[in-house]
């Protein structure tokens, strides 16, 4: 089986709570910490790109998105990603990249707050950027669905097919 890369790019899942002010901001990634919980044995490596709400995400954002998984030795990677505009960048991916299985993943509730669906989420995206033949794929409760026919539901807080 072939490494996997995990790019990090922010969302709800690194968010940390501010007690004093009860705003949420960026620290640092849980993805380490996240992957000894689930005691993950996936031949992989870690590199944090941004750590940025998927809102302020900008167009250089996402460019360094796609450069680097171009430079990316490996062919199968992972992106944890903000889902207000995960689809977005899913579509620039595509647009850009053929030759590697690129999954795209998030939370819906941060990682800290101890009932997040991101150990979830990042555990299948793993298994499915390990299996799914090349394209761009979003990973969200426990499917996944190809970049081009999905969306988030903001009523149920769930992905679904378009």
């Amino acid at each position: 089986m072939s490494s996997v890369r995990i790019f990090v790019t922010g969302g709800t899942f690194d968010k940390e709570y501010n007690e004093l002010n009860g705003e949420l901001f960026f620290k640092d990634t849980h993805i380490q910490e996240i992957l000894k919980l689930g005691r993950c044995k996936v031949d992989l490596s870690v590199r944090t790109l941004m750590l940025v709400d998927s809102l302020e995400m900008t167009d250089i954002d996402r460019e360094t998105i796609v450069s680097s998984c171009k430079q990316a030795t490996e062919d199968r990677i992972v992106i944890t990603h903000g889902t207000d505009t995960m689809t977005t960048t899913a579509k620039i991916l595509a647009e850009n990249i053929t030759n590697k299985t690129i999954v795209i993943t998030g939370a819906m509730i941060p990682y800290k707050f101890g009932s997040s669906d991101g150990l979830f989420n990042l555990g299948s995206a793993l298994a499915f950027a390990q299996t799914l033949p090349y394209g761009v794929y979003v990973a969200m409760n426990g499917r996944y669905f190809n970049w081009n026919n999905v969306k988030k539901n903001r009523q149920t807080g769930f992905f679904e097919e378009i």
